[in-house]
């Protein structure tokens, strides 16, 4: 049995059913599990960590990412691209991925998420060049390799330039191949037990690249073997034209029509919706991944996250693809997100800890979990402490339930804890040596880019 101790916590966020804020107190985890919060536990630890100066909140948990794109950031062709254009463009480049790639991109982009305290993420990918290895046996290698809690996509397209969709023909597969795979990737990688550390679902990539068929079997199969269901939806007008041109209904009531509504669907962006389709996704407890910095950067729109809240609508944070925000950082989509919503709706716009516990509680809920996102007891040991002593905290911590989103954090955490194991400590990660990982990416980075 392994476990951990934090002893004498300065303020504990805890983000639970109370909103609790605990000062002083003591964490006490066994095996990954936290057993006990409160002063002055008896108990002793392998693990002891000293909090009396530390700021400790729960793991958070990144809903929507496509971690092969780190390996496509910054390029200076794309910059000023809109998403068909962008996508036509670096399709070129990732028709080219293999299993090597694949795994340094996920060491690259995990760690940096793990760096800025992210302790779950949920990856979409579905690029799948002929030849190119066991993908998603690469992801959950690289995962293992650096303590993180990750949940994979078995994602998919099937329409490419030729049936008019946006992607090369060397990147798509049938239907047939696409089902095959993914009851193979369920078999080989999913853990439906509570405290998982491995999870799947199934994500056709968007309407503009899977065809009706895909999509409606993908949802046929995810509910046969219980897992989630994923896709890009109302993510910009050129989409919602798209879909409209071919099939005579906006986006959402296409989705309907192939049983992609429900408390096992999210969508990631969720952009464009009208009225009439926000409450259709409250009603139906259907979910959305919110993407500030991709949002903004690709010139997408801002989703209408303060209506969605108002409606209960399940609303998780997400980072995106790395070469359409340019970093991994959960964290710093927290301030983004807590701004960008100040400026569009003011006073209707949620508060800084609204932000968090979409960052925690609502990521955790739209990946189907209840054990992840808050600190309480019977929940997975997944946390980060940061150094209340910081400079840049300095006058600060008024109220350290906002102050992620409102003040926001430069830099990384100091400790990052999943599963009840310390996988970032002094900023640092602690299972791979950061200098080496970083020589050897860089050298697959540039072999990639130069194929």
């Amino acid at each position: 049995m392994s476990t951990l101790l934090i002893k004498n916590i300065r303020t504990l966020v805890s983000c639970d059913d109370d909103d609790a804020v605990y000062e002083g107190v003591d964490l006490y985890a066994e095996d990954g599990v936290i057993r006990a919060v409160g002063a002055s536990l008896p108990q002793a630890a392998d693990t002891v960590l000293d909090g009396s100066h530390m700021l400790c909140y729960p793991g958070l948990v990144n809903t929507h990412h496509h971690l092969y794109q780190v390996f496509s950031r910054n390029l200076p062709q794309v910059q000023r691209m809109e998403l068909f254009d962008w996508l036509k463009t670096l399709y070129e480049r990732w028709k080219k991925l293999d299993a090597e790639v694949v795994r340094y991109a996920s060491l690259v982009g995990m760690g940096e998420l793990l760096k800025h305290g992210c302790t779950t993420c949920f990856d979409h990918h579905y690029v799948f060049p002929r030849g190119s290895g066991d993908l998603p046996g690469a992801q959950f290698a690289a995962a293992d390799a650096l303590g993180m809690r990750f949940h994979a996509s078995r994602g998919s397209m099937d329409l490419s330039v030729k049936d008019g969709g946006l992607p090369p023909d060397s990147v798509v597969q049938t239907v047939d191949e696409i089902l095959r795979s993914s009851a193979d990737v369920i078999a080989r990688f999913h853990d439906p037990r509570p405290h998982a550390m491995h999870r799947v679902a199934l994500a056709p990539c968007s309407p503009f690249s899977a065809s009706a068929d895909l999509l409606r079997e993908s949802a046929a199969l995810a509910r046969q073997y219980g897992v989630r269901l994923h896709t890009h939806l109302c993510e910009t007008k050129d989409e919602e034209d798209y879909v409209f041109a071919r099939c005579g209904v906006r986006p959402l009531a296409y989705m309907e029509t192939l049983g992609w509504l429900g408390e096992d669907v999210w969508f990631a962006h969720g952009i464009h919706f009208n009225d009439a389709e926000l409450k259709l996704l409250a009603d139906t407890g259907t979910g959305v991944a919110h993407c500030p910095i991709s949002n903004m950067k690709l010139s997408s729109g801002v989703a209408r996250v303060p209506e969605m809240l108002r409606l209960g609508v399940t609303v998780g944070l997400a980072v995106d693809g790395s070469a359409s925000n340019d970093g991994s950082s959960l964290m710093e989509e927290l301030r983004a997100a807590y701004l960008l919503h100040r400026l569009h709706a003011g006073r209707e716009a949620p508060s800084g800890y609204d932000v968090l516990k979409l960052a925690t509680r609502g990521g955790a809920r739209l990946l189907g979990r209840d054990d992840v996102g808050q600190l309480a007891v019977g929940k997975c040991c997944d946390l980060f402490l940061v150094d209340a002593r910081r400079l840049e905290l300095t006058g600060a911590l008024y109220d350290p339930k906002s102050v992620l989103a409102t003040v926001g954090l430069r830099g990384a955490v100091d400790t990052t804890v999943v599963n009840g194991r310390v996988v970032v400590a002094h900023g640092r990660l602690t299972a791979l040596d950061e200098d080496r990982l970083a020589r050897e990416a860089d050298a697959v980075c540039r072999d990639y880019l130069n194929r």
